[in-house]
């Protein structure tokens, strides 16, 4: 029976006692006899230090066991939180409960996600069929971001959690210390749920303007990246790793920006990283004050470090990369896992999209496996074929020392994390952390406060009183609650225009591939000839979404008022507009 409060969240052994059936006590200490031996292992007693944990479960694991560690892949989470497979699951992803199965695994990442109470219960359900595996290792539960109010195809918006201004946002802002509370609001929302491995920060530097993935920087500034991604991990692990972080997978090392004519690695058209200024150390910097903060770890980019080392291979293959530069040079002991996709071909819509493994193409997927791990990562994302591990392991091609390597610094994680001692999430309180009113009205002060003026002509912002306004893209039903709406132009006292930065879909056959916004950063005929036919037509305010740096400049000078937004919903940006806030 639930005892606890509903006001009072459950401590971490009620919570193991509510969820575990291996509970045991024994000596006066409370523990999971996770292996269901009946007696307490190193591994299960919380008052061991961790090295003597890792090393007390490595030497119980079969070589399958240890295998299944390596890999980390997507899962849906079915509507009613059931683990079990189901028909019409929502989003991309395979069955959990099978991978854990056949391949051993027990890493996993969530994409589209149905309300948080059932990732909260799902989650838990999990958590207890793993508790019933031969040693009972915990689940580890990855997300990329899901916390912005975005408008381009990385957006993974979920019920409840709080939507803040984008990365690139907080740069424009540039106050660390928002960043570490919008970290330490968005760890407590991952928490909540039973998220504990968040697959950013994304300290790439934007010095190629072209390049899709803009919005999820800090911009081209290293040393302001650099100040932003230590808070970020800041807010989000703490002091130090323990039971109430979540982990930061810092990327993507050495730094994913600089793309040859801005197109992204993702795909097969594009595949190396190229340096015209000779500038490669200049996008390390954000990644040393990564490390100096203590992130628990790395994922290194899809892209060829064009001519930078001995061989033109992708970073994850990269020995020079991995091993060389980041475990020598830097003395980088954490966990570094492969960003998704880089052994296996995948089926999508109509076509294949062909493993990114950029240079290493001729090899076979085991030999990549292999290749990668010679490289120095420790773990695949986006992979289900702990197979292959095994296979090269007994036909000699890999030893068995190397892969206790990688295992060493996943169990660690998990054991610093507290996950072995008490991995559930307490139910009764998702309500009370999700869509809590503080969060909620910090996110939304952060989207206007990241909206920036490049234009106030004739002093027009802020707009005064209660004018009648034409609006287009903007929702008409939130602009009445600030000016009297009307059909058409020649009616309107001002007009309010919200408009994308252009881009331009690649050709393709990969859909996904098709949604990242490319191309040329300038408006161009009818586009541009409708803008400019509104703005000359009558005093207008112009708000343009940068997720990249337009290319704008007839509307810079046809606009009375140009203002870029950085993810912000019409109500942020009509406040700002109306000045409810600057």
């Amino acid at each position: 029976m639930n005892t606890t409060h509903p006001h009072q969240a459950a401590s971490s052994s009620e919570l193991a006692a509510r969820h575990s059936r291996l509970v045991r006590r024994e000596d006066g200490l409370e523990f999971r006899d996770l292996n269901k031996n009946g007696k307490l292992d190193i591994y299960e007693d919380p008052r061991q230090s961790i090295e003597a944990r890792v090393e007390d479960l490595l030497r119980q694991m079969t070589l399958a066991e240890k295998a299944g560690l390596l890999f980390i892949n997507g899962a849906v989470v079915n509507d009613d939180a059931s683990i079990e497979e189901k028909p019409g699951a929502p989003g991309h992803g395979g069955v959990a409960m099978q991978q854990m199965v056949e391949q051993k695994m027990n890493h996993f990442n969530l994409w589209q996600i149905p309300d948080a109470e059932v990732v909260a219960a799902w989650h838990n359900k999990l958590q207890a069929f793993a508790e019933q595996t031969r040693l009972g290792i915990p689940i580890t539960i990855a997300s990329d971001p899901r916390n912005h109010f975005s408008n381009n195809i990385f957006a993974m918006r979920a019920s409840g959690f709080s939507q803040w201004c984008e990365t690139l946002g907080f740069a424009a802002i540039g106050d660390a210390e928002l960043v570490r509370r919008f970290a330490d609001i968005v760890r407590r929302e991952y928490l909540a749920v039973g998220i504990r491995m968040a697959l950013h920060p994304q300290i790439d530097l934007a010095t190629e303007p072209r390049w899709p993935r803009i919005s999820g920087t800090f911009g081209e500034d290293a040393e302001l990246s650099a100040r932003l991604g230590a808070a970020y991990i800041a807010g989000f692990q703490g002091e130090e790793l323990g039971a109430h972080s979540v982990a930061c997978m810092t990327k993507h090392f050495p730094g994913g920006g600089p793309q040859n004519e801005g197109l992204d690695p993702h795909f097969e058209f594009q595949k190396g990283q190229v340096y015209p200024g000779d500038n490669f150390d200049y996008h390390l910097i954000p990644f040393e004050a990564a490390f100096a903060a203590g992130t628990a770890a790395i994922m290194p980019y899809y892209g060829i470090p064009v001519d930078q080392t001995d061989e033109n291979v992708a970073m994850a293959y990269n020995k020079a990369i991995i091993t060389g530069l980041l475990r020598e040079k830097y003395g980088y002991d954490g966990v570094v896992c492969t960003d998704w996709g880089l052994i296996t071909d995948h089926p999508i819509a109509n076509t294949i999209w062909p493993a990114r493994a950029w240079g290493v193409e001729h090899l076979s997927e085991a030999e990549r496996v292999g290749k990668a791990l010679e490289a120095g990562v420790d773990q695949f994302g986006g992979e289900s074929c702990a197979h292959h591990v095994v296979e090269l392991v007994e036909s000699g091609r890999l030893s068995e020392a190397r892969v206790d390597e990688s295992v060493r610094r996943v169990l660690r994680l998990k054991f610093q994390l507290g996950l072995f001692d008490n991995p559930f999430v307490d139910e009764t309180q998702v309500g009370a952390v999700m869509g809590h009113p503080d969060s909620v009205a910090a996110g939304f002060d952060s989207q206007r406060r990241a909206i920036t003026v490049l234009k106030n002509g004739g002093g027009l912002l802020p707009v005064a009183g209660r004018p009648k306004i034409f609006v287009k893209n903007v929702d008409a039903a939130v602009a009445a609650e600030y000016g009297d709406v009307v059909a058409t132009p020649d009616a309107a006292d001002v007009a309010i225009l919200r408009v994308d930065t252009p881009w331009v879909p690649v050709e393709s056959d990969n859909p996904f591939a098709r949604g990242f916004h490319h191309g040329d950063l300038d408006f161009k005929g009818e586009a541009l000839a409708e803008i400019l036919a509104l703005l000359e037509a009558m005093p207008a305010i112009v708000v343009i979404y940068l997720d990249r740096p337009a290319v704008i400049p007839e509307i810079s000078a046809a606009a009375q008022a140009l203002l870029a937004d950085y993810g912000a919903s019409d109500a942020a940006v009509l406040d700002v507009i109306f000045g409810r806030a600057r």
